[in-house]
């Protein structure tokens, strides 16, 4: 993202004050990828880069930070290009954190062959997320992997600990 720009059009709210320019990887590469290896190979090829992460984590700034039995650390960058209208990172961002990183804990539990779809999702917000909050972890942890259904719980910190967000989730597997 390029600094604040102030100036014609810029400071009356009518124009942009700032602009962000970034690139991903054609997600058919990470499509290709994921449907010949376990889940938990798919989490550490995204965690060590010998896969490519999809589009959504370049658009939303998060990566797979680390990758546990049943457990997946996201790191998440926020800005304010995510901000709403009350000035904090909005909801559905934080939201989609929180899906990513139960999400990926689900994943690590798949064998080949299988995939999952979020079947529910239930997000908590405890204190607003600016860009000034730094980097924040999101973790997803697996709490129950059964033959058709799993579910998952997440929380995002900051830096200090803080408790910033929870959620759950349950995922449906397909085969």
């Amino acid at each position: 993202m390029t600094g604040r720009a102030g100036g014609a059009g810029g400071a009356d709210g009518l124009g942009a004050d700032a602009s962000r320019t970034y690139s991903w990887v054609d997600p058919a590469r990470f499509a290709a990828a994921r449907a010949e290896i376990t889940g938990r190979a798919l989490l550490e090829g995204l965690r060590d880069g010998t896969i490519p992460h999809p589009p959504s984590c370049a658009t939303l700034n998060f990566r797979v930070a680390e990758v546990e039995e049943n457990t997946v650390t996201l790191t998440a960058e926020p800005g304010d290009h995510q901000y709403n209208a009350v000035g904090s990172v909005h909801g559905g961002i934080v939201s989609t954190w929180l899906d990513s990183a139960m999400g990926y804990a689900i994943q690590s539990t798949l064998e080949v062959g299988e995939s999952f779809n979020t079947l529910d999702l239930t997000t908590r917000f405890m204190r607003a997320i600016r860009s000034d909050t730094g980097p924040v972890r999101a973790v997803g942890t697996v709490e129950h992997r059964g033959r058709t259904t799993a579910t998952a719980r997440g929380e995002i910190r900051d830096s200090d600990g803080r408790l910033l967000a929870s959620g759950t989730t349950t995922g449906l597997i397909l085969r």
